[in-house]
């Protein structure tokens, strides 16, 4: 149906041209004939006959038949967008004795979708229940836990690890794991799990904290993986206080040593002088007693020392060696494991970084790519032999080896600290049995004996979510051509001084909230107060409430604008309205560096590509239209705008889905169109 405003212009157009030339008509044969009254009375209704008809016919025709058409609409939009409605009007004029079997097919839908919804629910409750019992384990570990699909996306993250990253706004459903950890080994670890479920270590160093991950590959549809943090950050800490308080102990322990040997000397050779024995024995006693105080110390040291072989885990060697040659493809090395493989008890991540860089500096060397190792049964302990062509290394290389740091960093551990932790040295010798050289280290055996436990396999494998998420795309497709209930969204609003943004005008609040698969995730969002660094007029707060008190104490928005592209990673920016949200975010971001190039949708366009022939498509209007609710004290609000936008496009996205607008490509093409026809 055409607008509304082109109707009522094309009536009152012909209208005015039939009643303005009937009048002129009329005065023309006014002034040529000579007529009597009831000639005269004839000619004027004649003459304006038409015009007057189509202007009631017009009158009625909208009165009884363009009103219901846009009612009936409206009535169709809202039951495509929210069939759940109860307050729908009923339709008057001619449509009127349409009214029965609308109320019969609305009935009947409804009737429909509350069966399929009790179907839904009654086979939904058993996964409702272990769900339940799921979350709450979750809720009680204290590890941190992250589950994501086979493209790094985040599909599951428990409590702890939300503590763990309090301060981190990548963290979030659909998220890429490299946005929360941004290290290229662990995306590289990620790819390369082995598909038998056989665990993998990652020591990840950072500014603030260090990381172990357990990393373990998931028999799931999603084909993800399981990703359990610890943070040793403490553990490193503590080692290095360790450290420092025995280089610290240590030569008081040899100056003590020194003094009583030095005393013990003058004893003996102070046959007659009394008094200088007598000095000598009592110089003699404290340094003893000095020398115990310090054994103490050096006991509780060693003992404290100990509690850290408490990270030590039984390990199968293949595992290791799997993980050691995995990391040492990227520098063209070849580990060859020999022999029969068995259980030691070692902490990996520390003995993969360990042996990573000994072998590093091994091969080169011996100018070798390639070495073979073996793990050989002793008594109480496994020797774990790196074996090649050639001679034993020296004592002096050795030693220069024990100082080398695992990573480039002040908290880094050294290979003699490893080597401590797991009560080992290492030396280098030829193997008898072969005449090959070896570089040697002993580490804890484990009690599992030589074989690994099999798996268990009469147990069913438990229930997890159905974890959508893992459905999407992967990232690197053609994002165009994905379809829009599939994709990341992040509905976005701003509030600002004002209208003015090339004028000064600038953000004092941001918010955010995010669809993943046809869902708007209630968790998460992103709601920040924005200093301006100037007035907030007051013409401005009566609008959104916000005062110059709000925002006195929040960061400036060079601060805030980094954190919100973050949280935006790679969405699909969607605003109401969007070019003047849009322009402020750009206009803010060409100051502090951040841009925003990613495509965006606007509710308001899509709005008026829908429904061309309905009068507002403002917020509240399409608010009241579909039944979206503020909750009270909402409305003006960045956050609360930015939800019912949301809620406003999962609501028009089925119909644009019957109209042929399957993808975000789709989509963007009629946004355009609506904007050259409202330039036109």
């Amino acid at each position: 149906m055409p607008p509304r405003q082109r109707l009522l212009g094309l009536w009152l157009l012909l209208t005015g041209i039939l009643l303005f030339s009937g009048i002129g008509l009329l005065l023309w044969l006014d002034s040529t004939l000579t007529l009597d009254t009831t000639e005269r009375a004839a000619v004027w209704l004649l003459c304006l006959l038409p015009g007057v008809l189509v202007l009631v016919l017009g009158a009625l025709l909208e009165k009884r038949l363009f009103r219901p058409l846009r009612q009936f609409q409206v009535l169709l939009a809202r039951l495509v967008a929210a069939p759940d409605a109860q307050s729908d009007f009923p339709l008057d004029g001619w449509l009127a004795p349409l009214q029965p079997d609308l109320d019969q097919i609305r009935e009947g839908w409804r009737g429909d979708r509350e069966r399929v919804l009790v179907a839904r629910n009654e086979g939904a409750a058993h996964a409702a229940y272990i769900q339940q019992e799921l979350e709450i384990l979750l809720q009680v570990l204290d590890l941190p836990i992250l589950i994501c699909d086979e493209h790094q996306r985040l599909l599951l993250f428990n409590p702890a690890a939300r503590t763990l990253f309090h301060d981190q706004p990548a963290l979030g459903l659909g998220r890429q794991v490299s946005q929360l950890l941004p290290h290229a080994s662990l995306g590289d670890a990620l790819r390369q799990l082995p598909a038998d479920g056989s665990p993998r270590q990652l020591l990840l160093p950072g500014e603030a904290r260090w990381l172990r991950c357990e990393l373990r590959k998931l028999d799931a549809q999603h084909g993800g993986a399981l990703i359990v943090l610890h943070d040793t950050t403490h553990e490193l800490e503590a080692g290095q206080r360790w450290r420092r308080a025995l280089a610290e102990l240590l030569p008081r322990l040899r100056g003590h040593t020194g003094s009583m040997r030095s005393a013990v000397e003058a004893l003996l050779q102070a046959e007659d002088k009394l008094e200088l024995k007598r000095r000598l024995v009592q110089a003699i006693n404290q340094e003893s007693q000095m020398l115990t105080e310090r054994v103490s110390e050096l006991t509780r040291l060693v003992e404290s020392q100990q509690l850290s072989q408490s990270s030590l885990e039984d390990t199968w060697s293949n595992d290791l060696f799997r993980a050691l040659q995995e990391r040492l493809t990227a520098q063209s090395i070849t580990l060859t494991a020999i022999g029969i493989p068995v259980w030691i008890r070692v902490d990996g991540p520390a003995l993969l970084a360990m042996l990573e860089v000994m072998i590093t500096h091994l091969c080169a060397t011996l100018k070798t790519p390639s070495l073979d190792v073996e793990v050989l049964l002793g008594n109480h302990r496994v020797y774990l032999d790196l074996i090649w062509s050639g001679s034993p290394l020296s004592e002096q290389l050795l030693s220069r080896w024990r100082d080398l740091p695992l990573f480039d960093d002040e908290l880094s551990p050294k290979i003699s600290d490893v080597l401590n932790q797991h009560d080992a040295d290492l030396w280098s010798l030829i193997r008898k049995s072969e005449a090959r050289a070896c570089l040697r280290l002993p580490v804890p055996s484990s009690l599992r004996g030589a074989l690994p436990r099999a798996a268990d396999t009469s147990q069913e494998r438990p229930e997890f979510h159905d974890f959508s998420i893992a459905e999407l795309p992967p990232p690197d497709s053609v994002q165009s051509h994905t379809p829009l209930t599939r994709l990341e969204m992040i509905v976005f609003d701003t509030e600002t001084t004002g209208l003015n943004l090339r004028g000064g005008d600038r953000i004092i609040s941001i918010a955010a909230c995010r669809i993943i698969n046809g869902r708007l995730l209630a968790q998460d969002s992103f709601d920040q107060l924005v200093n301006p660094q100037r007035d907030i007029p007051a013409a401005s707060t009566l609008i959104h409430g916000l005062c110059n008190d709000d925002v006195a104490s929040a960061p400036p928005i060079d601060i805030i604008l980094p954190r919100f592209r973050h949280y935006v990673g790679s969405g699909v920016l969607v605003a109401h309205n969007a070019a003047f949200d849009l322009l402020a975010v750009r206009l803010a971001g060409d100051e502090c560096g951040v841009s925003f190039d990613m495509p965006v949708l606007d509710t308001l366009l899509l709005s008026r590509a829908l429904d061309p022939t309905l009068e507002g498509h403002g917020l509240d209007v399409l608010a009241e239209r579909f039944q979206l609710i503020f909750p009270p004290g909402t409305r003006h609000t960045a956050l609360g705008d930015a939800r019912v936008t949301a809620e406003l496009l999962l609501a028009l996205l089925p119909r644009l889905n019957a109209r042929g607008v399957h993808t975000l490509e789709d989509a963007l093409a009629l946004q355009m169109r609506v904007e050259l026809e409202s330039k036109r």
